[in-house]
């Protein structure tokens, strides 16, 4: 089992002790590492920790390329050291310990981790101004227009000589040779031409340098800001492509960010692969097409995988081979930015899928080109074994080296800058935490998985500046990690020193729903492990539930839909003629595990492209495998257009779910209770905010009277509905039921109350379905006309298909607040905390 664990570690020993400190003479700039990495003396098992070194200063790089020499100091702290006291401090300030007393055993772990980010972040500010000023790499790296000119700098330590080639100068850059400071950073100023640039906007250009061996080498600029390939050769290799659009051609951006939702609802997208045809889409044509889709469904957040540059479209974005630079394939810069201005219209935030795990093993078009044989210190990435995933046929950076973390920094500062992203999803988060990279690993929640000599604490320091970074310069920045190990503290903020992430990705989830789907009849399904499974989340930290994203939805796996209804989703999904039980249940449970998943499994919910609506077969990018077609790699979006096709109404209920939490915010509700779990009747109950939520998994039972226990006394009514008609049910719930609640037991002793809940009411339950109840607080005779014509579920479903219509009218929005009257004349109930 793997995902967030609880709170109750199983310590093999006790705490850990340093029992000598290891000096070393350093200087960061030079050799770019913090602290080699010596074991030293342990107290018990075989935990190990890392020794200290002593430095010489950084030189500090000016934006003119002059040098500057700082005397000696030492990042070894020692009694005499006028700092001491105040590095201890930041040491000692572990606030996470409070949190959570298991971590106690491992608290010299904590305060060397810790020490290690202080010690970093005070080179950073003393060496550079400040990690903000640090994280602008790009306004220094690769080609930006100067006075007069166009300066080009490239970090490559290992290279002999070198040059800058590209259409401008017919590739032969023996006019344009480079200049090498001692730190093996290459500049050069190109000087304006008849009062325009030398290189012109939208040409080709590359780092043209001689390795060790004599050989001449080109290579794409790392700090690229855009990269194309020739589309007339089969298996090119990209260019790199030197942009600075005329102010006429640049994309200004219209709209600012809105607001940060209390919770996300996020919608995981790829742009290429969104067009309904078998062909790449545009950031523009996704714009245009595709955000009104979701915005009327009621996400609040956009997630865009592949966005940075990958030469191999069928790695899904995951071999970055140009980190600053966008997906050429879907258009050019300034597109992107329309895009997001876009989403930023419709009110929803965008997060970007990035890559900082490792990167493409690409030579000619990638990073990795970089690499001619020389040391880690003089490398992006570590060398041998260490530098090398063998899983994933890629690179691993060296998180320990001084323009490593400029690179990577600046790469987060310039996606939020530059195209106004509004956060990031971490990929691969597990790969970096530990040496093994979470290979042939099995994490039980065993404390000692998460804190010994595995743990890559050059890695962890890089994520708490990453995210320390992020929230200065955009404190309304939502960061998500996906990881898959249960890391204690990587979702608390650097400030307790723990990792700094918003949420983590409940990835044990989709799991668990692959094992009952695959290999459990309906009758073995166990509500009290699937509530466990839901529920089994670290106490304080924030997770983004869902129930298949794209990773269940790639060839060689199905979707949930495709897996309840298989080949029946070809033939038997026409409403002209009656449902067969196939796709009966399907859709049913389709309903039911998305909804329990949003509404029990953590924060923020997460759902992939095409899902919503039950979206058949699974993604197969074009590759040799299947002749290069793009057939599997596109969304049907006919089929839930398509008026008389059950796909609408799995789609509805998914708009009606976000709805209902636009209304009731009880995804940011902190109360959370499982009042019941009945494994023979196959019911489970919870209350969530203020709302009671009702979900019957039995294949068969419908309960009559059925009695659920609730916080709040008072009147309830149904909410939401997933046996409602416009869902594909069968309406057997009335929507204009007034349901009264009665006390339970003795007030103030719960164990005297009904499943300790001090009230109850009654409810009709049934088989396959999930019903919402809220508290009715206040109502007028309007109100309870409305309520009497048309149900909440109903009202929801006209609201939402209402909404579809407005967006497709408009890109832009003025007030997206959701009113009473949008939901069936609701009175507001407020975040039900």
């Amino acid at each position: 089992m793997y995902g967030s664990w609880a709170l109750l570690p199983t310590p093999v020993c006790g705490s850990l002790t340093l029992s000598s400190r290891t000096n070393c003479t350093r200087d960061p700039r030079n050799n770019h590492c913090l602290a080699k990495q010596r074991p030293i003396g342990v107290t018990c098992g075989s935990r190990k920790f890392l020794g200290h070194c002593t430095f010489l200063s950084p030189s500090k790089f000016s934006i003119n390329g002059k040098v500057e020499h700082s005397s000696p100091f030492s990042a070894t702290l020692t009694d005499d050291n006028p700092t001491m006291t105040t590095i201890e401090e930041d040491v000692e300030n572990i606030g996470i310990l409070a949190l959570d007393r298991g971590l106690e055993p491992y608290k010299d772990h904590f305060r060397y981790r810790v020490g290690r980010y202080v010690d970093q972040k005070k080179l950073i500010e003393k060496y550079e101004g400040s990690l903000e000023e640090f994280a602008q790499g790009y306004l220094k790296f690769g080609f930006n227009r100067e006075e007069d000119g166009i300066v080009y700098r490239e970090w490559a330590p290992a290279a002999q000589e070198a040059q800058v080639v590209g259409d401008f100068n017919g590739w032969n850059g023996s006019n344009h040779k480079m200049e090498k400071n001692q730190f093996g950073v290459w500049t050069i100023k190109i000087p304006d031409s008849g009062g325009n640039p030398a290189i012109p906007h939208n040409s080709r250009v590359k780092f043209r340098f001689k390795d060790g061996n004599g050989v001449w080498l080109d290579r794409i600029p790392a700090w690229i800001k855009y990269a194309t390939v020739d589309p007339t050769r089969f298996a090119a290799a990209y260019d790199g492509v030197y942009w600075d659009p005329p102010p006429s051609e640049r994309y200004e951006f219209n709209h600012p960010r809105p607001p940060k939702p209390k919770a996300p609802r996020i919608y995981e997208a790829h742009v290429g692969m969104s067009s309904s045809e078998p062909r790449v889409n545009s950031y523009r044509e996704f714009a245009d097409d595709v955000l009104p889709r979701i915005r009327a469904n009621n996400y609040n957040t956009v997630q865009l995988m592949a966005v940075m540059e990958h030469s191999y479209y069928a790695s899904f974005g995951y071999h970055v081979t140009n980190f600053f630079a966008v997906s050429s394939r879907s258009g050019t810069p300034e597109d992107l930015k329309y895009l997001i201005d876009k989403a930023h219209s419709l009110g929803l935030h965008v997060l970007m899928d990035v890559v900082h795990s490792h990167a493409s093993n690409n030579v000619a078009d990638g990073l990795n080109g970089f690499d001619v044989g020389q040391s880690s210190q003089d490398s992006y990435f570590h060398t041998g074994d260490q530098g090398y995933h063998k899983l994933w046929d890629s690179r691993i950076f060296n998180y320990a080296n001084w323009e490593v973390l400029r690179f990577l920094l600046s790469n987060l500062r310039w996606w939020l800058e530059e195209y106004k992203f509004d956060g990031f999803r971490f990929d691969g988060v597990t790969s970096m935490l530990y040496h093994h990279h979470g290979i042939d690993m099995t994490f039980t929640g065993n404390y000692d998985e998460y804190f010994s000599e595995a743990t890559d604490v050059d890695a962890v320091v890089y994520l708490m500046l990453a995210n320390c970074l992020i929230h200065n310069i955009l404190p309304d920045a939502t960061v998500i990690a996906e990881d898959v190990s249960g890391m204690p503290g990587l979702g608390r903020p650097v400030s307790e020193r723990g990792i700094g992430f918003d949420y983590r990705l409940a990835m044990a989830i989709p799991d668990k729903w692959i094992d009952y789907l695959k290999n459990k009849s309906d009758e073995e399904w166990s509500v009290k492990e699937i509530s466990w499974s839901l529920t089994n989340r670290r106490y304080t930290e924030k997770c983004i539930s869902y129930a298949e994203s794209h990773d269940q939805s790639i060839v060689g796996d199905k979707t949930i839909a495709f897996t309840l209804m298989d080949k029946e989703m070809y033939s038997g999904m026409s409403s002209f003629t009656d449902a067969s039980p196939t796709v009966e249940r399907g859709i049913a449970l389709h309903k039911m595990i998305h909804f329990i998943t949003m509404a029990l499994g953590g924060e923020g919910y997460l759902n992939f492209m095409g899902n919503e609506f039950g979206h058949p077969e699974w993604i197969d990018f074009p590759r040799e495998g299947n002749g290069w077609s793009y057939d599997k790699c596109r969304r049907q979006w006919d089929l839930v257009d398509t008026d008389h096709l059950r796909y609408k109404f799995m789609n509805a209920f998914d708009r009606a779910m976000n709805l209902l939490d636009d209304k009731f915010s009880f995804l940011a509700s902190t109360k959370q209770i499982v009042s019941s779990t009945n494994e023979e009747e196959k019911v489970i109950v919870f209350e969530r905010g203020d709302l009671v939520f009702v979900f019957n998994f039995h294949p068969e039972n419908t309960y009559e009277g059925y009695k659920v226990g609730c916080d709040l006394a008072g009147k309830y009514r149904v909410a939401l509905d997933s046996d409602a008609w416009e869902f594909g049910g069968h309406g057997r719930v009335g929507h204009d039921v007034d349901h009264f609640t009665c006390p339970e037991g003795i007030p103030g002793v719960p164990e005297t109350n009904f499943n300790n809940r001090p009230n109850s009411f009654k409810v009709l339950s049934p088989a396959r379905t999930c019903v919402v109840y809220y508290r009715v607080e206040e109502e007028s005779v309007e109100e309870t006309d409305d309520l009497k014509s048309v149900g909440v579920s109903e009202a929801l479903v006209a609201n939402v298909v209402d909404k579809q219509d407005s967006f497709e009218e408009s890109a832009s929005i003025e007030d997206d607040d959701v009113g009473p009257s949008e939901i069936g004349g609701l009175e507001e109930t407020g975040e039900g905390t």
